[in-house]
């Protein structure tokens, strides 16, 4: 019961795919290829460690032992050539050169060794199992568009986040769980809300919007029966609800209806699997000594990494930790070894776990930030403590497990982490519109997931008045340097 132009705008992806995978059953997508994929896949499910606020560079991966001896000089001109700064800095006389305070060790990695901050002890447990780009950019400078746009591939608000994308396109495996879940860690520095809309469905249909897993109270809202409410009644209710329902997507065709229906039905059996997924105390004593004590504690870090891999376990394809507090205009070293000390071991144990289980093969896990740090202070600077403010010509994410290659860098900056630059070190300012060797764009990271779970980005697409929108817009380059 779809008019002409739903059916054929909705037939070939999303919404047949939901449909042809009902009729094939989750099985066939849990072992073979999804209906909605283009090529084989090599991951079948992402988790995305998202450090809101913009992690510093300088401070935790990108080590510049040359600007220790340009330490509290002017930045020199050439170095930021006219880029334009926030207001936060745009006042300053001068902008003063901010090395890092803390010491870096080179691990050893499959490539030309990895430089890890003192600040990530036990991420560096893990360094070959890491891809790390040094290159990432965007064009975003304050938080609210960035991190909108490398959640949803555009700085205007309501668009699709790219769970929905891969909900849309990849459908379920486990119709007892959502197939894109969100968590927030708890931080002691939570500056920078976060808006449903980074995993929403913007004109999407609903159901493939991301469910927030909550940490205290009921872990989602409205889920349980309502005092005196059995299940036999539930059941009862959601039968009618549903008939009324059908009845009005008969008289008007429009999928929304068809959406409510099944989040309804979802609902329903999250009932039984949400609290058993969240009752982390059935994991072993080894378990906990390899996440931290702090796993046991509801929104940790550690806990919501633990709760990933017993989410991946059950076949949930998209998986996301929103970790806030990076935004570190003034005493960063107390802030960002406040973060570290939450996020290090979480991330190590999420690898390690994935690994020894035989997992992360078929997991891509993703972390990063929506823009860097920059390479001067703002405000005062002394060697103990200085604040950067926020920089998106270059930054660092890294990547590990579902295909990509371990133990790798990829791209570099200049000496001063300021500006991307070629393999002679000199800088270079890339575009989104054309692809340069050795740089990552934030549509080139995205196109590079997708491209992991066995989607073409530049096919995946949803017509929407009139046009054919995508995650990656009209841009957007898989990094084939970095897949296996």
């Amino acid at each position: 019961m779809m008019t002409r132009r739903q059916l054929f705008g909705r037939a070939a992806l999303g919404l047949g795919t939901a449909a042809l995978a009902n009729v094939l059953g989750p099985d066939l997508l849990a072992n073979g290829q999804a209906p909605g994929t283009h090529f084989a896949p090599k991951a079948k499910r992402v988790i995305y460690l998202f450090m809101s606020g913009g992690p510093s560079h300088h401070d935790l991966w990108d080590y510049k032992p040359k600007m220790r001896e340009m330490f509290g000089k002017d930045l020199p001109g050439h170095v930021r050539d006219g880029q334009r700064i926030t207001g936060m800095t745009s006042r300053q006389k001068t902008l003063p050169v901010c090395p890092s305070k803390y010491t870096f060790t080179k691990h050893e990695n499959n490539d030309r060794g990895l430089w890890v901050s003192e600040l990530l002890p036990h991420t560096a447990k893990v360094a070959k199992e890491l891809a790390v780009v040094y290159s990432t950019f965007t064009e975003a400078i304050n938080h609210d568009p960035a991190i909108t746009y490398i959640q949803t591939g555009s700085q205007i608000p309501g668009r699709p986040s790219l769970g929905a994308w891969l909900s849309y396109g990849l459908g379920r495996v486990n119709e007892n769980l959502p197939g894109y879940v969100v968590m927030h860690a708890r931080s002691k520095f939570p500056e920078q809300s976060l808006f449903g809309r980074l995993w929403g469905t913007g004109f999407m249909p609903s159901d493939h919007q991301g469910v927030l897993l909550r940490s205290e109270g009921d872990a989602v809202l409205y889920l349980k029966n309502p005092a005196g409410v059995s299940s036999k009644d539930r059941r009862a209710q959601l039968d009618t609800l549903a008939a009324l329902n059908q009845q009005q997507y008969e008289e008007f065709a429009d999928p929304e209806i068809l959406a409510r229906i099944k989040q309804h039905e979802l609902a329903y059996r999250m009932q039984t699997s949400v609290p058993e997924l969240m009752d982390l105390s059935v994991e072993s004593d080894a378990t906990f000594e390899l996440y931290g004590e702090e796993a046991r504690q509801a929104g940790s870090f550690a806990a919501c990494c633990l709760n990933a891999r017993r989410l991946a376990e059950r076949g949930v394809r998209n998986i996301q930790i929103f970790h806030r507090g990076w935004d570190a205009h003034g005493g960063l070293p107390r802030e960002h070894e406040s973060q570290c000390k939450d996020i290090d071991q979480g991330c190590y144990a999420l690898i390690k776990d994935l690994k020894q289980r035989g997992m992360l093969d078929e997991t891509l896990v993703v972390w990063g930030g929506e823009f860097g740090r920059t390479s001067y202070c703002q405000g005062k600077l002394t060697k103990d403590n200085y604040g950067r403010d926020h920089h998106p010509r270059c930054f660092t994410t890294w990547m590990a497990g579902g295909g990509i290659k371990p133990g790798i860098t990829y791209g570099q900056t200049d000496d001063y982490a300021y500006n991307i630059a070629d393999a002679d070190g000199n800088a270079i300012k890339p575009t989104k519109d054309k692809w340069t060797p050795g740089t990552m764009h934030i549509h080139d990271l995205n196109a590079t997931i997708l491209n992991q779970l066995g989607i073409d980005h530049r096919k995946l697409t949803y017509r929407y008045q009139g046009r054919d929108f995508r995650l990656t817009d009209v841009h957007g380059h898989v990094i084939k340097d970095l897949v296996t």
